[in-house]
């Protein structure tokens, strides 16, 4: 019998999610607010519109006989796409609205961390407007706080002392910025340590992890510049990271589970989906930066494609909450996927420039190519003004998948610019050596 499948969502994370559902075995269909040429290639029918139109999304589904849906981005999930699917009868892979707001109100996860003694919790206090900014600024010290809006922000609206903001004052001033922007926002702990994320499949009350990996958020080389939403990524053949043990695993998927059951609780409503955890381990040990109730962009290039067991099954058993009962496997291999962007990016990026790619070459290095933001007219491929392309390399080690993912770079030809130094020995061991001083 074969199955006929959705994919909400028109980036490399949906292209990927889509790679995995047609290797399964799936008929593929796309919803999408902006084409994918990768989606477009890999489905039997797409429809370019809202992706929060959700009565559209609906009778698309009915006219096409799909048995489910599976949801790619955040912002769908946070506006109750799955509530509403699931009400017409369109089974979904990803969180109802409450479930969700894991993601969308970072007060909201905050709370329920503190309420249910999650022990990765940091502290934090929730502000509507500045009566007691000042006096917490005081209370905490300026250099310990980040600033974060509560709602969605692509990645980019969190602002850090040091890294964006240098002063008290700088602080006072965005945290007024937001305020008249009609913002709620929280302060909270500053960690000094090394992030590592960590992917979940979850059916409501089994969480099952996928290999460790590690994202690269700064625009430029050295993790210079202003925060994106992620210029690469890079996952180890263990699955962990030379600075994370398997205990730091077990640890931070411990409390996964313990959010998982908290939500359950707090809310009636259970997490069905894919649950994304950012983690920083610190002296103090493994700490909570923040929840994603989606997979990563880039972070599920590099894990799906390690995925052994059948993705389909994978999203069944996630709808039917039987993940107990499959066997969930992955390749003990490196990846290292590295994100081209239009020159300028983030801050000016250049768009509808030509961008040529050469998929013979790619497919003779065997790197594997994932369409973002760019788009296809009379078979030429044009940047927008976000990321265009993810470029993954696989291979038995880290120094060959690196190899294999900048030779894969090199087949695009564009005025695109990428992060080098993604997956290199070189800043892995700049990474471990920070780790070694704080752990001293």
């Amino acid at each position: 019998m074969v199955i006929n499948c959705i994919i909400i969502g028109h980036g490399a994370r949906e292209h990927v999610i889509g790679e995995a559902l047609v290797k399964g075995g799936a008929n593929l269909y796309s919803f999408m607010s902006f084409k994918n040429a990768g989606l477009e290639d890999l489905s039997k029918k797409i429809k370019i519109h809202s992706e929060t139109d959700f009565k559209e999304i609906i009778d698309f589904c009915n006219e096409n006989k799909i048995d489910f849906a599976v949801i790619g981005p955040e912002a769908p999930l946070v506006v109750g796409i799955v509530n509403a699917l699931e009400k017409g009868g369109i089974p979904c892979v990803g969180p109802k609205i409450e479930a969700a707001q894991l993601e969308g109100s970072k007060i909201f996860t905050r709370g329920l961390l503190k309420k249910y003694k999650i022990k990765s919790n940091i502290w934090s206090k929730e502000f509507n407007s500045m009566d007691g900014v000042t006096d917490f600024i005081d209370e905490k010290g300026a250099d310990n706080l980040v600033v974060k809006p509560d709602g969605l922000t692509g990645g980019k609206g969190v602002k850090v002392y040091g890294d964006h903001l240098f002063s008290k004052r700088d602080i006072i001033d965005y945290c007024q910025e937001l305020i008249d922007q009609k913002n709620l926002f929280i302060l909270e702990e500053k960690c000094e340590g090394e992030e590592f994320t960590l992917q979940t499949f979850v059916d409501g009350n089994n969480v099952i992890g996928t290999p460790l990996v590690q994202d690269h958020k700064r625009a430029y080389e050295g993790d210079s510049g202003p925060n994106t939403g992620g210029m690469g990524s890079y996952s180890i053949e263990n699955h962990l990271m030379p600075f994370i043990t398997q205990e730091d695993v077990d640890d931070v998927l411990k409390d996964m589970k313990n959010v998982v059951a908290a939500v359950k609780t707090e809310t009636g409503v259970e997490y069905k989906g894919f649950l994304y955890g950012q983690f920083m381990k610190t002296a103090k040990g493994n700490k909570l930066i923040e929840f994603n109730a989606r997979m990563g962009d880039p972070e599920a290039m590099n894990v799906l494609p390690l995925l052994k067991t059948n993705f389909l099954d994978v999203c069944q058993a996630i709808i039917n909450g039987t993940l107990d009962k499959l066997t969930i496997e992955f390749d003990k291999k490196a990846t290292v996927c590295k994100y081209l962007a239009p020159e300028g990016y983030p801050v000016s990026p250049k768009r509808d420039e030509l961008v040529k790619i050469n998929m013979d070459k790619i497919n003779k290095i065997g790197a594997s190519l994932y369409y973002a933001s760019i788009y296809r007219e009379n078979r030429n491929i044009y940047t927008t003004t976000s990321r265009a392309i993810g470029v993954l390399g696989i291979a038995d080690n880290l120094e060959t998948a690196e190899k294999i993912a900048e030779k894969g770079v090199g087949c695009v030809e564009g005025k695109l610019f990428h992060r080098k130094d993604v997956g290199t020995r070189e800043l892995l061991q700049k990474r471990i050596d920070h780790m070694d001083s704080l752990l001293k």
